[in-house]
C-alpha cells in the first residue's frame, strides 16, 4: 500500500507561480515512481507529468518549459514546480503512484492516489 498526501494548491493570477507537494508513504520512497495529473470540472483527467526514482522526467505538451518536477528522497516527497501558471491550469491536481516502476502517461496505469488539491488561476 502506498498513501500521498498533496498540498500546496491555491489560488493565484495569470503568471504566478505555485509549488505542489506530494507526500509518499507505505512504500519504499526510493522505488517508487510518481505522476502527477489534473482534472478541471467537466473535463476528462489530464496527465500533466512524471517523475522516475532516478530523477527521470516527462511532461505533457501543455506544461513541458513551465511546470518541473523534483524529489526529495530524505523527505519522502515530489514536488510540482508551476510557473507561469494561465487560467487552463485551473484544476485540481492529484499525485499518484503505479504498481509498477514505469513512467506512465496513463492514468489507469496508477493504482495510488492522494485526494487532490485545488489550483484556480484568474486572468
Amino acid at each position: 500500500q502506498v498513501q500521498l498526501v498533496e498540498s500546496g494548491g491555491g489560488w493565484v493570477q495569470t503568471g504566478d507561480s505555485l509549488r505542489l507537494s506530494c507526500a509518499a508513504s507505505g512504500r519504499t520512497f526510493t522505488n517508487l515512481v510518481v505522476g502527477w495529473f489534473r482534472q478541471a470540472p467537466a473535463k476528462e483527467r489530464e496527465f500533466v507529468g512524471t517523475i522516475k526514482e532516478n530523477g527521470y522526467t516527462r511532461y505533457s505538451d501543455s506544461v513541458r518549459g513551465r511546470f518541473t518536477l523534483s524529489r526529495d528522497n530524505a523527505k519522502n516527497t515530489v514536488y510540482l514546480q508551476m510557473d507561469n501558471l494561465k487560467p487552463e491550469d485551473t484544476a485540481v491536481y492529484y499525485c499518484a503512484a503505479p504498481e509498477r516502476s514505469w513512467p506512465s502517461m496513463y492514468d489507469y496505469d496508477y493504482k495510488y492516489w492522494g485526494q487532490g488539491t485545488q489550483v484556480t488561476v484568474s486572468s
